[in-house]
């Protein structure tokens, strides 16, 4: 109990960094998995190849993997001057859009076809039929997966305290160091997740419920 309450500020600033940088790589991660899985159902061909191979390659690359791009590649090639909590950001949200868009992407194919092609017969676009028939209807079958997403960028921002991003782990690696109790602070770090986790667990359950009502 002392390593909290004597670290308290500590473990206080690390638990509001995870959140934060769950929130934010989040809030990417859905939209660019959103748009993404659009792609990956659209009829135009460029844009059906450029979402699969999106999906591929992020999937399939380790996590760690894009943490080094993110630091040691993108500021040499891309855009230099960018901060440790920025490039967390990215790659976070880079690597769950993958994740996000087959979630997405799945929801769709749940919606009848019937929908999108009485859509088309009034007259809609591709992009209002996904916007305002399809993507409404697919959210009641994409609540479940969502949430196991979420939980798992939750675990994931852990990564980002090795690349000195403050976060729980972060506070972790920080004490540790210091030559306190391991035991200890691994058990109030692990608290903390839980308390994220489950929030985000309950969040979308409720969010199950209510759609599930709404049916």
């Amino acid at each position: 109990m002392n390593v909290l309450l004597d670290h308290l500020a500590d473990f206080r600033e690390g638990f509001i960094g995870t959140v934060l940088l769950t929130l934010a790589s989040g809030l990417l991660a859905m939209i660019l998995g959103v748009v993404i899985a659009g792609f990956r159902v659209s009829p135009v061909p460029p844009l059906r190849m450029f979402g699969t191979a999106w999906v591929t390659l992020f999937r399939n690359t380790p996590l760690t993997l894009l943490f080094l791009i993110a630091w040691f590649v993108v500021p040499v090639i891309f855009v230099p001057g960018l901060s440790p909590w920025t490039k967390a950001l990215l790659a976070l949200g880079f690597y769950t859009s993958a994740f996000v868009c087959e979630a997405v992407r799945s929801g769709i194919n749940t919606v009848p076809m019937g929908q999108a092609e009485a859509a088309r017969s009034l007259g809609m676009t591709f992009s209002q039929t996904l916007r305002l028939i399809v993507l409404p209807q697919a959210t009641r079958a994409v609540i479940a997966p969502l949430s196991s997403i979420f939980i798992a960028l939750t675990k994931n921002s852990a990564i980002a305290g090795a690349f000195s991003v403050t976060e729980l782990f972060g506070v972790q690696k920080l004490l540790s160091d210091k030559g306190f109790p391991i035991a200890w602070i691994f058990l109030w770090v692990a608290l903390g997740y839980l308390v994220v986790t489950f929030s985000i667990s309950g969040l979308f359950r409720l969010l199950e419920r209510r759609l599930g009502v709404a049916r």
